[in-house]
């Protein structure tokens, strides 16, 4: 029996596969599970349609992301920190410090995770951070760290 996958499941398909299946396990276990549908003509047009909505959407995310890192390219985050001899801070400057006040003064959220620093700032000075905002969109984004109280 050819079904439609609604949910992955574990060595048989993904979601939204279109496979056969042995007609007893499609009967008893994923229909009643509600893990797979029949494959019939109208199910199979809804998968395509659901797709085609799901690419459309894909493609407005990837715009999105890839306005918002043209934006990020040409900004500048200052922030201030106490520092001792030699320009070394005391403590560090994280990405949750960055993404605060990306928000708090450019009005532009961003997740501290998607904030790829390697390690936290620990100086005085400029230092070019990537910010992974999409699967294919990486920018980067200047952080000024200056001597604060």
């Amino acid at each position: 029996m050819k079904v439609i996958f609604l949910k992955d499941v574990k060595g048989k398909g993904k979601k939204g596969e279109v496979k056969n299946v042995a007609d007893g396990y499609a009967q008893n276990f994923l229909l009643k599970q509600g893990l797979a549908v029949e494959a019939s003509n109208t199910n199979v047009s809804t998968l395509e349609n659901q797709k085609k909505k799901e690419q459309k959407l894909a493609a407005v995310e990837l715009e999105e992301a890839k306005k918002l890192g043209a934006e990020l390219e040409k900004i500048t985050v200052e922030l201030s920190a106490k520092s001792g001899e030699g320009g070394r801070l005391f403590g560090s400057i994280t990405s949750k410090q960055i993404a605060e006040e990306l928000l708090k003064r450019y009005k532009i959220k961003i997740d501290k995770r998607k904030i790829e620093l390697a390690d936290a700032i620990r100086s005085l000075g400029y230092t070019k951070v990537p910010v992974k905002l999409h699967t294919e969109v990486t920018s980067t984004l200047n952080v000024h760290v200056k001597e604060g109280n």
